[in-house]
């Protein structure tokens, strides 16, 4: 999904957000609320059922078979028969001027479900690619109940993992520092954002995304967040922890990489460890191009490489950010500076 020689995206690569969050944590509340605030117009959010954000008949202007018009201006969908399709067919309406012109989509997960999917869907198909371009991954964990949920379901520690913003929900129940900690710890690059009654201010949530909608250019350092890993956040060993497995790390490297060695490497790390790798995201300094070459990553699906024009600063490392399962960063590393390190002089 790269942007054009400008550094602009093209104008109808649209920005999708995944919402997800486990069953109880308060994802519908929160989409509640976003769909009754003006700011969210423009807005399409497609949902499982229309039932289950409890849709008010006051905030609801106008229906059809599958598309709900909300008095803020956004759109509400259901999913028909696979995300892809709902997405293509919501798309086309939307050049035909039979819905509203919106300008962004929030795609909203059920309780259980693994966002990668859904990600993999954006970075293979080619139709998607074309209209869509990653604006965010965010995910609700709730204050009151979150660490045993944690603890119970692998599936809560890797939506909070790979998201690019946490949400902890129903801090007006709850002391949850704790709860903080522990999140942190698991993802440390994602903006830990306190939550009461599901009301929070749509512009914290979006924009994660490799393309900055403020300044509506390429912004590398933003969307690494490489800072973040600068610290060593410890792990506690607990057999009932899910997310003791998850490690979210930093590599770096100062010289040249040469494309080949690069991708080699890569193949034989998805090859290998592909379902633990959760997600990666990198900005890589390679030996047979000018510009830096952008990486991204969900489990053993890699978007196509990035090339971008410039780098966006003086800092003309290697940066490679990882969120794995039961992948040590000494061992990551070991295997890449065996990969790389062949082919340089």
């Amino acid at each position: 999904m790269s942007e054009d020689s400008t550094g602009r995206t093209p104008p109808e690569r649209l920005p999708l957000a995944v919402l997800t969050g486990f069953l109880g944590s308060g994802k519908t509340t929160v989409l509640r609320h976003l769909l009754q605030q003006p700011e969210m117009a423009n807005t399409a959010v497609i949902i499982n059922e229309f039932g289950e954000i409890g849709l008010d008949d006051a905030l609801v202007e106008t229906a059809d078979e599958d598309v709900v018009t909300m008095a803020s201006g956004c759109l509400c969908c259901t999913i028909r028969s696979d995300l892809a399709n709902t997405l293509h067919d919501l798309f086309l309406r939307r050049r035909r001027g039979e819905v509203a012109p919106f300008e962004r989509v929030i795609v909203e997960t059920t309780g259980l479900a693994d966002p990668a999917p859904i990600l993999h869907t954006l970075m293979t198909d080619p139709l998607m690619a074309a209209r869509f371009r990653l604006d965010a991954v965010v995910a609700t964990v709730d204050a009151a109940n979150g660490a045993a949920t944690l603890d119970a379901h692998a599936e809560s520690v890797k939506q909070a993992a790979v998201a690019d913003r946490v949400l902890l929900t129903k801090t007006d129940l709850a002391d949850a520092a704790a709860l903080e900690e522990r999140l942190r710890a698991l993802n440390p690059a994602a903006p830990l954002i306190k939550v009461a009654h599901g009301a929070v201010d749509p512009d914290r949530l979006f924009g994660a995304g490799l393309y900055n909608p403020a300044t509506k250019s390429v912004d590398v350092v933003r969307w690494l967040n490489e800072a973040a890993y600068a610290d060593d956040h410890a792990h506690h060993h607990d057999v009932n922890r899910h997310d003791d497995r998850i490690r979210a790390y930093c590599l770096s490297h100062d010289r040249l990489i040469a494309w080949a060695a690069l991708a080699d490497w890569l193949d034989a790390l998805t090859a290998m460890r592909g379902p633990d790798l959760l997600r990666l995201k990198g900005v890589v300094h390679v030996s047979d191009t000018d510009g830096p070459v952008v990486l991204h990553a969900v489990q053993h699906i890699f978007h196509p490489p990035v090339l971008l024009d410039a780098w966006p600063d003086d800092d003309r490392r290697s940066r490679l950010v990882f969120i794995t399962r039961e992948m040590p960063k000494v061992a990551v590393e070991k295997m890449f500076r065996a990969f790389v390190e062949q082919t340089e002089s």
